[in-house]
């Protein structure tokens, strides 16, 4: 099994919410939220912030913890074909953005971010990991875990 640590950050501000649109090297475009793997030796902390730098050219300050949520999906369902299982450890984390330029990511996987209404939401097609932190951020669970995400027709892994 494949383990990955990522840091996540659901930036909501008005009623609107700040995705990404990622593009994967297949081509697949998915909606999700700025964030990514934790580095060697990194904090949660620092990567989320560093995370929303690189994808959308905004600076952010972390108002605080949501959640960790723990998800594995299916080798058949991996975008690689040929590799185990992957286990998804995803830490959110609600942020503030503070200053920047909204840009896409310069030789990166964000192709494009932007404020969108928190009801347009539904109709995008979009990452499990979008559903997850926005429900944790609308709901904040005292444990911060987020009951499970059922994931098909418009929500991909």
């Amino acid at each position: 099994m494949d383990l990955r640590p990522a840091a996540y950050a659901v930036c909501i501000e008005a009623g609107r919410v700040l995705p990404a649109h990622a593009v994967k090297p297949d081509g697949e475009k998915t909606w999700t939220l700025p964030g990514g793997r934790v580095v060697h030796a990194e904090d949660p902390f620092d990567t989320v912030i560093r995370e929303v730098a690189e994808e959308t050219g905004l600076d952010a300050v972390v108002e605080r913890l949501l959640g960790v949520d723990s998800r594995v999906i299916p080798a058949a369902e991996r975008r690689l074909p040929g590799r185990p299982e992957l286990q998804n450890v995803g830490i959110f984390h609600q942020v503030r953005i503070t200053g920047g330029r909204l840009r896409p990511e310069p030789n990166g996987e964000t192709a494009q971010s932007v404020w969108t209404p928190i009801t347009d939401v539904a109709r995008l097609g979009r990452s499990s990991l979008f559903d997850i932190g926005l429900s944790l951020a609308q709901t904040v669970p005292a444990s911060g875990h987020v009951a499970p995400v059922s994931v098909g027709g418009l929500i991909r892994h």
